[in-house]
């Protein structure tokens, strides 16, 4: 699936797309269904899938690897947040967007003007997946 790979770069670093059907049997895990610009494995991202589970995204922090995360703003399908232990100046965030059976993350550096463009970049490639029926 080569979907995500055009969107890495700017204005995303890396992006991830996690295999995640919220109502499916609790046996069948999360993996991960492509990732570009990071290295992760589906167990570094179990606290992040029990994250998503739990839907109280206002409520706790959460990791993805070896950053910690707290939400900025929640939307309907999307919500995004800054890294909490960042060495960056400009800082660091994600946005994610569920969609029926995916979890895209979408990770960017710098503030508000990144954030826009990032958000720009997931918002196409959630379109993208919604005409592929994901």
């Amino acid at each position: 699936m080569d979907i995500c790979l055009f969107i890495v770069g700017q204005p995303l670093k890396a992006a991830l797309l996690i295999n995640y059907d919220p109502t499916g049997p609790s046996r069948l895990l999360s993996t991960i269904a492509e990732q570009e610009g990071i290295l992760l494995n589906p167990i570094e991202l179990n606290q992040f899938v029990d994250f998503i589970k739990r839907d109280k995204p206002q409520n706790e922090s959460f990791s993805i690897g070896l950053n910690q995360y707290i939400m900025t703003s929640v939307h309907e399908n999307w919500f995004c947040a800054r890294c909490m232990n960042t060495i960056k100046h400009a800082g660091e965030g994600v946005i994610i967007v569920q969609t029926t059976a995916f979890i895209l993350i979408a990770m960017y550096d710098g503030s508000i003007a990144a954030a826009s463009r990032a958000m720009a970049a997931a918002d196409q490639l959630s379109w993208v997946l919604a005409r592929k029926n994901f």
